[in-house]
């Protein structure tokens, strides 16, 4: 596996294949985007600094990493659950890198907006289906070229819009 691979790449490949290559690429979205700067509020007001706890390792921000007794959590945030597949996948991928750095941990997606959280744990068949897509990811990534546009129902809020429809009005 690439070292190029970070959780939020695989969050992008559950979405667009073309977020992933530009992302990769270090062609950022637009930081202003206003979505964008609401996730990141969201983010540091949501729980107590007592209690978040971000830690940034290779490839990974973990927006909260907790003990609870002897288990360890790591917590991702996210503003709405619009995208959770995307999200657990984003989990999983945390909770394989950690596991290859021999830490095993529990995952947890927290959605404050709508006061709720959802458990995530890396098993076999979730294994499974990380491995297909990160192996798109690498595909994705070794392409001289973004792919092409292909124009999904999450364009029109995309921070990458300009990107890929600059020349159509909104």
């Amino acid at each position: 596996m690439s070292d190029r691979i970070t959780g939020t790449l695989i969050w992008y490949a559950m979405i667009c294949e073309r977020e992933v290559w530009l992302m990769a690429h270090e062609i950022e979205p637009d930081r202003d985007d206003a979505r964008l700067e609401w996730g990141r509020f969201l983010g540091e007001m949501s729980y107590p600094r007592s209690r978040k706890r971000e830690i940034s390792l290779s490839g990974m921000r973990l927006d909260v990493v907790e003990r609870r007794g002897t288990r360890l959590v790591v917590g991702e945030i996210k503003a709405s659950s619009r995208f959770v597949e995307a999200t657990r996948m984003q989990m999983l991928f945390y909770l394989w890198r950690l596991r290859e750095m021999g830490v095993e941990a529990e995952g947890e997606l927290r959605f404050p907006e709508e006061r709720r959280r959802e458990r995530v744990v890396l098993d076999v068949d979730a294994e499974a289906r990380l491995a297909e897509v990160l192996a798109r990811v690498e595909t994705i990534l070794e392409q001289p070229l973004p792919p092409a546009a292909k124009r999904i129902r999450y364009c029109r809020a995309c921070a990458y819009r300009e990107f890929c429809w600059s020349d159509e009005e909104d």
